[in-house]
């Protein structure tokens, strides 16, 4: 895992060989993490806090985006271990206590084969969500984040908008992998790229996808011809 500072002693991305987390820290040294890598990424993540000079028992609250395995996967074992609380939508939870499936992608022709690697990432187990959250909601971190109802990737996906600080944690509706796009393998594409432009219109100054490198420069801009593409000529 690597481990890449994006705003000084703020923000940090937790990079895993599939996907990605972030971790946040308030003045007062709470940390939420958003996403949780997979189910063996427990020591990684607290051997980064640790490096960060915090302990986990700072580790206030864990949002997760979504229900995929390379999201939730040590959510559980984090939270048992240190008290965190579990943030996921409605939606959503239901998936991640492993009440219900997973709901299947409707994958295009060129997605089947990272569809298909995307799979060898070890299977997340049932997993507790201590809140259930929906479209609005403020948490309790980054001076007041926003929860944004993103469906498309998955029927309950959420991003993360700190206005304050011009973060938005898109989770895997938009993607960094070589240049920004829809995130694949989506259940709902069209609802999907309707979610894209809902999360562009906020013109973040950092965009921290579940996939590729965040964008920090001419964030608000990049995203918003990602967004609106240009028609295909006649």
């Amino acid at each position: 895992m690597d481990l890449v500072e994006i705003l000084p002693e703020q923000l940090h991305m937790l990079r895993f060989p599939i996907g990605q987390a972030y971790l946040w820290r308030d003045t007062n040294n709470s940390l939420t993490l958003i996403d949780a890598g997979h189910v063996t990424s427990t020591p990684s993540i607290e051997q980064a806090i640790r490096s960060l000079g915090h302990t986990p028992d700072q580790l206030d609250r864990i949002v997760l985006t979504h229900c995929h395995r390379d999201h939730i996967g040590a959510a559980d074992e984090l939270a048992g271990r240190w008290g965190a609380h579990v943030l996921a939508h409605r939606l959503e939870a239901p998936v991640i206590r492993g009440e219900q499936p997973v709901p299947d992608p409707v994958l295009l022709d060129w997605e089947i084969p990272l569809y298909e690697h995307g799979l060898t990432v070890p299977e997340a187990p049932p997993t507790r969500v201590d809140v259930e959250v929906q479209d609005g909601d403020v948490l309790p971190f980054g001076d007041g984040a926003a929860v944004v109802h993103s469906p498309g990737h998955t029927p309950g996906s959420i991003g993360i908008h700190l206005p304050r600080h011009g973060v938005l944690f898109t989770g895997d509706c938009i993607a960094g992998v070589g240049q920004v796009m829809l995130g694949v393998f989506n259940v709902d594409r069209e609802q999907a790229q309707a979610s894209f432009r809902r999360l562009a219109a906020l013109a973040p100054t950092v965009a921290c996808f579940g996939h590729g490198d965040p964008l920090a420069k001419d964030t608000a801009s990049v995203l918003q011809a990602a967004a609106t593409p240009e028609p295909p000529l006649p």
